[in-house]
C-alpha cells in the first residue's frame, strides 16, 4: 500500500498492511514562517518518513489591541483569505505541497475557535490570563464576545475550504476549551461547540477529512461526544487527560483513533531507540490495527532528533 492509500484505509476501518503513522512538532522560531518554514517542513517529512504530513500553522490571528472588557471585543474585525496572515499560510501550504511527497496523506493545521480567539491577545496578557478573561467577559456581557468569535469562525471556515482547494486531504483541527477549569459544560455547549462545529462542517462539505485534536489536560471528553459525525479521526492527550484509547473508541465509535504515545515524557524522550520501537509495537499489539493511526498525545518536543520519529515509523512497518 502507498501512504495515502494506507491512511484512507485506516479511516475507513479497512485492512491495512501496517498501521500508518503521523507526528508533528513546532519548528524553531526562525523556521516557523516563509521560506524557512517550507524548508523545515520538507526536511521533517523527508527524514521522518511517516504516512501523514501535517503542515503547521504559526500564521495566527493578529493582535487587535487591548481587550480588557467585553466591549473591547468589537475591535476584532471580520477576516477573509485576503488578510496577510491568511495569505502567508496559504502561500506556505502551496509551496510545501508543490514539493512534498505526493504519496503521503496531507493535513493542514487549523486552530479551533477557542485557540484562534486566544491568539490576538495572548502576547499581551499571557495564556492563563486570557483563558480566565474569556470566562469573565462571557459572564459579564456575552454579546460582543460571541459576535467577535463568529467573525473569527467565518475566517476559519474560509481557510478550511482553501486548504482543500490547494490539494490537502484534510485538516488537523486543534480543538480547545473543554478543560474543566475554565468554561462550564453549559458555556462550552452554548459558545464553543456551535462555532467548532460550523468550521468542521464547512471543512467536511469542502471534501476534507477532519482530524479532530482535543488539546490540553483536564478535559471533559464528553463535551466532544456531539462532534462525532464531523470527526473522521480523533486524537487527544491520552496520558495528560487520563482518557484511554479504548475509552476514546467507545466515545467516538465511527471515528479512527490516532495516538498511543506520550509526546513529551517517558520513552519518547528518555528511551533508547529500541525501547521506543518496542513501545510503539506494544501500543499496536494492545489496541489492534483496525481503525488506528499511531501518533502522540500532541506535538513532540521541537528539539527531538528526527531519527527517533523515523524509528517509530519503521517499528509500525515491522508488526
Amino acid at each position: 500500500m502507498k501512504k495515502k492509500e494506507r491512511v484512507f484505509a485506516a479511516i475507513r476501518k479497512e485492512a491495512v498492511d501496517h498501521v500508518p503513522t503521523g507526528f508533528s512538532l513546532h519548528f524553531p522560531g526562525e523556521s516557523q514562517q516563509g521560506e524557512e518554514a517550507v524548508k523545515a517542513h520538507l526536511q521533517f517529512f523527508r527524514e521522518t518518513d511517516t504516512d501523514i504530513i501535517k503542515i503547521m500553522n504559526e500564521n495566527l490571528v493578529p493582535d487587535a489591541g487591548d481587550i480588557l472588557r467585553p466591549k473591547d471585543w468589537d475591535k476584532i474585525p471580520s477576516y477573509s483569505l485576503k488578510d496577510g496572515f491568511m495569505q502567508a499560510q496559504l502561500e506556505m501550504v502551496k509551496r510545501i505541497m508543490d514539493q512534498a511527497d505526493g504519496d503521503a496523506f496531507s493535513v493542514g493545521t487549523l486552530h479551533g475557535i477557542c485557540a484562534s480567539a486566544i491568539h490576538p491577545i495572548e502576547a499581551r496578557y499571557g495564556y492563563e490570563k486570557v483563558r480566565e478573561m474569556f470566562c469573565v467577559h462571557l459572564r459579564e456581557d456575552k454579546q460582543p464576545v460571541v459576535e467577535a468569535w463568529k467573525r473569527i469562525c467565518d475566517g476559519m471556515c474560509q481557510l478550511a475550504i482553501a486548504y482543500r482547494e490547494l490539494g490537502l486531504d484534510g485538516i488537523y483541527y486543534a480543538g480547545l476549551g473543554a478543560e474543566k477549569r475554565y468554561f462550564t459544560d453549559e458555556e462550552f455547549e452554548a459558545f464553543i461547540a456551535p462555532l467548532d462545529k460550523e468550521i468542521l462542517k464547512a471543512s467536511k462539505e469542502a471534501g476534507n477529512i477532519n482530524f479532530m485534536h482535543m488539546c490540553k489536560d483536564g478535559l471533559n471528553m464528553e463535551r466532544y461526544a456531539s462532534y462525532a459525525d464531523l470527526a473522521d479521526v480523533v486524537n487527544w492527550g491520552v496520558y495528560e487527560t487520563d482518557f484511554s484509547l479504548e475509552e476514546g473508541r467507545k466515545l467516538f465509535p465511527k471515528a479512527t483513533v490516532m495516538g498511543g504515545l506520550a509526546n513529551r515524557k517517558g520513552v519518547m524522550v528518555d528511551g533508547t531507540t529500541e525501547e521506543l520501537k518496542e513501545a510503539a509495537k506494544a501500543v499496536i499489539r494492545d489496541f489492534g490495527k483496525e481503525g488506528f493511526i499511531l501518533g502522540a498525545d500532541c506535538t513532540l518536543p521541537t528539539e527531538i532528533p528526527y531519527e527517533r520519529i523515523r524509528a517509530i515509523a519503521e517499528a509500525a512497518r515491522e508488526i
